[in-house]
């Protein structure tokens, strides 16, 4: 491709009026912000721009020659949905270069009121495959702000077979957990990530554990386990600029107008001094001097140029600007519970679902009441995957006891993810579960495209309100599944509007992230590509300061799914959530016997339930009963909250 001066679009980050005079007087192509409300950096009152003065913005922009990209990127719950069509109105008028949205109740809301604004997909919506990028587009998207894990090579491949603009964040502070996949802040904080409030658990300092033997690893790198040092793509502008990334986006919208003039220009330097003459191009190592001295982490290219290792963790923690929050102990669950019902019990009360990793889990599932069973998706080591074989007998299995067999997908599937499931679909169709789980867009799509079997959605959809459920209809799917960071009431309101039965974690190890960084071989120093396997005979965890065992389950693909210290437990509460189409216990990293005990006591409470009624009270000896024979410690999750923020 012939380069030229607008080949290649540079982003700033912009906070307040200040700053924002100061990208665009330094060279800024465009710029994004936030108004007061439905964006992702809401920590501050001192940021972020009123409606007055986006319009005003916008203003000051166009008048510049500078474009203005809005962030509409938070999670929205059922409550907020009013205001947000509001809001979205006021966006129309004053118009902006793009909206820069996460929650697929936008693109609803964007095509239910006819709304012109052009749309650019959020780093929150995690988008990794081709699929995904297609469903985008149908709906307008004309922008990804692409997935963080993916490499300029994969980059380069979405564009090229899409025609998608791929926008990609060059500089600052990134999150060690794929995005819109990390749960901790929201549920133990009632602060979501996914709505502009995260508190940054992954910058605490941990150990790194063997849980039997609790001897520590990787001790003399320091304390900071996953403590993501710092994106800078300085020095590989070149490979940016001819992977055709359209636009180079620098985090950073609470910092200063200072370093926000300081940054935009170094890099506005090195874009035009590649693009007017590439074969001469050098770095101008003045600037990249002034990058370090005035950087907050050190730097890292974190996986653009290939999985980073060790290398991209900043493990003494010495360069942390700031620290929001400290570890906490996660609230366990009280005995006696402290139980306040609120809800009428339905005429239907709600079916068990049950997720196994094993033959034996599955069996123990179906013979103690489970009325659906899912299988497959992730294999955590020393499970290993389900095989044709096996899922074919417990096809049989199930359909003799009268229950559903649900075949589930992985929450990250970049394209080899993809073509694997491409060859499961096809094969699925012919065996005949009774339905397939899917965690993204790309694997929604797929498997209506090759099946015609039902289609369910699980959580990592993170739905909070109605309008994501319609749009999840309106794609194929005949069930949702509540995100775990919605507290009680939003459930509740939710559910009353919900276009499709849903479904609700009520029991079981929860993932508080998800992440393709290895602990082990980075403690390790284990070179990519040599991996010594000891996750299949050793179980690890990251042991915060206040004393929470965080147990770190590795899958088939090499990442690590961190989990909460305490697993959720809602047993006394089931009348309160009786209204729901379904309940599941999350119980993959149990064994088959505790599989059969948990999967008798729900099934036996809800069973009493259905016969009760609204006179049904819970047997509070059943917790205790619970708790003694749990593996784990037993908390609320996020029901200790009010709301989640």
């Amino acid at each position: 491709m012939l380069l030229h001066k607008k080949s290649v679009e540079l982003l700033a980050p912009v906070g307040t009026w200040e700053t924002l005079e100061a990208a665009v007087e330094s060279g800024a192509d465009a710029v994004y912000l936030g108004g007061k409300r439905f964006n992702m950096r809401l920590h501050r009152t001192n940021v972020n721009f009123d409606d007055a003065a986006l319009k005003k913005a916008v203003e000051y922009t166009h008048k510049h020659g500078v474009a203005l990209h809005i962030t509409v990127n938070n999670l929205l719950s059922e409550q907020e949905l009013d205001g947000t069509r509001e809001y979205l109105k006021y966006l129309e008028e004053i118009q902006p270069d793009a909206l820069i949205v996460q929650d697929l109740a936008i693109l609803e809301l964007i095509k239910e009121m006819n709304l012109s604004l052009p749309l650019h997909a959020s780093i929150m919506m995690n988008t990794h495959n081709v699929k995904a990028i297609k469903t985008l587009q149908e709906y307008g998207i004309r922008r990804v702000v692409a997935n963080r894990e993916l490499t300029l090579t994969q980059l380069s491949l979405l564009k090229e077979r899409t025609g998608i603009e791929v926008e990609y964040f060059i500089h600052g502070d990134m999150c060690i957990s794929h995005s819109g996949q990390c749960l901790h802040s929201g549920v133990v904080f009632g602060q979501s990530s996914n709505r502009g409030r995260c508190l940054k658990p992954c910058r605490w300092p941990y150990e790194l554990i063997d849980i039997h033997s609790k001897q520590a690893l990787g001790t003399e790198q320091g304390s900071y386990k996953m403590a993501l040092k710092d994106m800078c793509m300085y020095l590989n502008l070149p490979e940016l600029i001819q992977a055709g990334v359209s636009s180079f986006k620098i985090e950073g919208r609470m910092r200063t107008a200072d370093f926000v003039r300081k940054i935009v220009t170094i890099y506005r330097n090195a874009i035009d001094c590649y693009t007017s003459d590439p074969t001469g191009y050098q770095v101008n190592m003045a600037d990249w001097e002034s990058l370090n001295e005035n950087r907050a982490r050190d730097f890292s290219t974190c996986y653009a140029l290939g999985h980073p290792g060790a290398s991209a963790i900043g493990y003494t923690g010495k360069r942390e600007p700031r620290f929001f929050s400290q570890a906490v102990r996660e609230p366990e669950i009280t005995f006696p519970a402290q139980i306040n019902e609120v809800q009428t019990v339905s005429a239907h009360v709600p079916k068990l679902s049950v997720r196994v990793a094993d033959e034996a889990s599955l069996h123990s599932a179906l013979q103690n009441g489970a009325k659906i069973v899912y299988i497959g998706g992730e294999a955590f080591k020393p499970h290993t995957p389900w095989t044709l074989t096996q899922i074919s007998k417990a096809i049989e299995e199930a359909k003799k006891l009268d229950a559903e067999l649900i075949i589930t997908t992985p929450r990250i599937t970049m394209e080899r993810e993809l073509g694997e499931l491409e060859q499961l679909f096809t094969k699925l169709n012919t065996m005949r579960p009774a339905g397939i789980m899917v965690s993204n867009l790309g694997a929604l799509r797929l498997a209506k495209e090759l099946t015609d079997l039902p289609l369910h959605t699980d959580f990592s959809f993170n739905i909070f309100n109605h309008m994501s459920v319609q749009f999840l209809k309106k794609h194929g799917a005949v069930k949702a599944v509540v995100s775990p960071e919605a507290a009680y009431q939003q459930i509740i309101e939710l559910n009353k509007q919900a276009a499709l039965p849903l479904e609700l974690i009520v029991h079981g190890p929860l993932e508080a992230m998800v992440s393709e960084h290895c602990f082990l071989s980075a403690a390790m120093n284990t070179p990519r590509g040599t991996c010594q396997n000891v996750c299949r005979s050793h179980q690890y965890a990251l042991l915060d300061a206040a004393g929470e065992q965080h147990a770190i389950m590795t899958d088939y693909f090499c990442r690590s799914h961190v989990l909460f210290a305490k697993d959720l437990c809602l047993l006394p509460y089931l009348k309160s959530f009786s209204n729901l189409a379904y309940l599941r216990i999350e119980a993959q990293h149990y064994s088959s016997e505790h599989t059969g005990l948990v999967a008798a006591l729900y099934r036996d409470e809800l069973e009493k339930l259905k016969v009760q009624g609204d006179a049904y009270s819970f047997d509070q000896t059943l917790l205790g009963k619970l708790i003694k024979m749990s593996p784990r410690k037993l908390g609320t999750g996020v029901f200790h909250h009010r709301i989640s923020k």
